[in-house]
């Protein structure tokens, strides 16, 4: 009788410490739920680092001979991802990088609506460097006159105007680089040009074959960066911010 009682309460001592222990197991899963996953700022940095690898991938999917260079880097948020849409055609190819907040695989048709657009990239091959070269509306703009303005840096900005606008242009090595205002807001012209010119002190545009030009519109609405690289013709377009676009040209230099 007294070994029944023994086994008894050798049994129910196992079933509570049985009960207890997944009761603290429970207890531990429920706040590993409940306490809010925290990412440090080395995994921002992590995202950051990562955008070679992320440009890789983009141009891995682009399926052409087209010899197309890429940026190395863009402008995105520390927490956000770099992703894009791809597509090639016969002689050209078109790249629409999108920063996204969480990671959306490349050619995803969510990103439309659910990440943001940085930029349009669109290249084309013509059959020749000299086809190429007449997609380049290229300036001298110290030979076509106009009010001189000095936009520091021993740089000259010629101004001319004509219906509505008022355009400021200057020329950096075979680059034609112009701002766009309105004939009654001038000194925005003026103040993005030198802003512009200050950016480029210390940041390369591509070196174009033969020319490239840059337009820049204070109203964020027709920035427009085009050069030649032999036989291909590189368009950046669909950015708002003219000194971002900047940024995004500067990062094909190579």
């Amino acid at each position: 009788m007294k070994r029944w009682l023994f086994l008894i309460l050798l049994l129910s001592s196992s079933i509570i410490g049985a009960c207890a222990g997944h009761e603290k197991i429970h207890q531990a899963q429920e706040n590993e739920i409940d306490e809010p996953v925290v990412q440090s700022n080395n995994d921002n940095r992590d995202t950051v680092v990562s955008q070679g690898e992320s440009l890789q991938q983009i141009k891995d999917q682009i399926h052409s001979d087209i010899p197309i260079k890429m940026p190395t880097t863009l402008p995105i948020a520390d927490d956000a991802f770099l992703t894009a849409t791809t597509r090639a055609e016969g002689d050209h190819v078109e790249i629409i990088f999108y920063e996204s907040k969480e990671n959306m695989p490349i050619n995803d048709i969510r990103l439309k609506n659910s990440a943001t657009a940085i930029c349009r990239l669109f290249v084309k091959q013509y059959k020749s460097a000299e086809g190429a070269s007449t997609q380049i509306a290229f300036d001298n703009f110290s030979q076509n006159g106009g009010h001189e303005v000095d936009l520091g840096y021993n740089i000259t900005g010629y101004q001319d105007a004509g219906a509505g606008s008022l355009w400021t242009g200057w020329n950096e090595g075979r680059w034609a680089i112009a701002t766009h205002t309105r004939t009654d807001d001038p000194e925005a012209g003026i103040k993005l040009a030198k802003q512009a010119v200050k950016y480029l002190e210390n940041h390369m545009l591509p070196i174009p074959k033969q020319y490239g030009l840059a337009q820049l519109d204070v109203y964020q609405s027709g920035n427009l960066i085009v050069w030649q690289d032999e036989k291909l013709v590189y368009t950046l377009d669909s950015i708002k911010e003219p000194l971002k676009a900047l940024e995004i040209a500067t990062a094909f230099y190579q």
